[in-house]
């Protein structure tokens, strides 16, 4: 951790929206079921009763409470009610810093509300495809061109990377969204992929300026948080699931997170760093593209629901669902480990680092092919 950021700074991030989403978790499963909130068995399903569905209003919940008090504590200070002397030391230093990135903080829990109410409206009536789809690649356009959040690929392409840009942020609620098919796999890895970027962020400064990238990674710490109060409640036997208002509203936090932190500067030595989110999202990713894959081949639609996700083709096997996820949690792990070590590599280390990724999602690949039949 860079030495400008104090050890307490984690907890004081997580904890709270990790109670809040507890608390709020434990409210949804006595109020989803009142609201018709609730996932029946199925053909497709792996759970063998009813379950509530709200756990993704307890998710974004818990990570809009604490941020929109923050939001308007720095609204408090700005305007003389609250001395900013009563603030840590921490919180002062960056305390402008802090100010000027309220309104991307702003846009950022408003467009995750509103992918929130279209993923909720899913839950509760169903939604075409399409208008989904419609919606999410529009919220996308609007992050990108609106707000300018891009990838960094240092590629002098605005049109590239704006398409490219908008492709990631629909991409990662997707592929949340298609993980969320067992107890505790979406939201298990999005909160390994949360704490992974966030210790990213905390031990390397932002290139250029040397400044912690706070911002970033607190919002990555609050998620975390929120994830992890969830997963309580979501554990096997899940008694609470997150539907798709939760996988939106988690795909696209995180998809934004890694549009708005900084990895490596034009001038410097190790621009192989912003291939991070890549490592960090490669089983994500593996288990989107594969899916995908199996569906166009089978000559169906890649929207239809299936059973087809790299933790059913591991239950083929023989894996129970619980050594399934653990499984898919190691993988994400061990994969995105490497993302710690990019910024202090050179490139012949970048290139092992990936090559160690494609190897180790390659070896599943070849263990997962001699499938079952079902």
């Amino acid at each position: 951790m860079a030495p400008e950021v104090p050890l307490w700074f984690i907890p004081a991030a997580l904890l709270p929206s990790l109670l809040l989403s507890a608390l709020a978790g434990r409210a949804m499963r006595r109020w989803a079921p009142r609201w018709g909130l609730v996932d029946q068995p199925g053909s497709r399903k792996v759970h063998f009763k009813p379950t509530p569905l709200g756990g993704g209003i307890a998710i974004w919940l818990a990570v809009l409470l604490p941020l929109v008090t923050g939001l308007l504590l720095l609204a408090a200070i700005r305007g003389g009610v609250v001395p900013a002397g009563w603030l840590p030391r921490l919180v002062q230093v960056h305390l402008d810093g802090l100010q000027q990135q309220t309104g991307s903080l702003a846009f950022l829990l408003g467009a995750g509300t509103l992918l929130m109410l279209v993923g909720l409206t899913d839950d509760w009536r169903g939604l075409d495809w399409k208008i989904r789809l419609g919606l999410q690649v529009a919220v996308a356009a609007v992050c990108v061109f609106a707000r300018d959040w891009r990838l960094t690929l240092f590629l002098d392409v605005p049109a590239l990377t704006a398409m490219l840009s908008v492709i990631w942020i629909v991409g990662l609620i997707n592929s949340f969204n298609m993980l969320d098919n067992m107890d505790g796999l979406s939201a298990g890895i999005a909160t390994i992929v949360s704490l992974l970027l966030a210790t990213v962020l905390l031990t390397t400064p932002a290139p250029g300026t040397g400044i912690p990238q706070l911002f970033v990674a607190g919002f990555l710490l609050v998620l975390s948080g929120s994830l992890l109060g969830f997963l309580w409640h979501n554990r096997p036997v899940a008694r609470l699931f997150m539907g798709d208002a939760g996988s939106y509203f988690v795909g696209f936090s995180l998809a934004v997170a890694t549009l708005l932190a900084t990895y490596s500067g034009y001038e410097g030595e190790a621009r192989h760093a912003v291939l991070a989110p890549l490592v960090v999202m490669a089983v994500p990713l593996y288990d989107t593209v594969t899916v995908i894959w199996i569906r166009l081949r089978e000559g169906r639609s890649p929207f239809q629901a299936d059973k087809n996700h790299f933790s059913h083709r591991l239950v083929d096997l023989g894996f129970t669902n619980t050594q399934a996820v653990l499984t898919i949690y190691l993988t994400t792990l061990t994969c995105g480990l490497g993302a710690l070590l990019l910024r202090h590599v050179d490139t012949f280390g970048a290139v092992v680092i990936l090559l160690i990724v494609f190897c180790i999602l390659g070896l599943i690949a070849i263990l997962e092919s001699p499938r079952r039949p079902r």
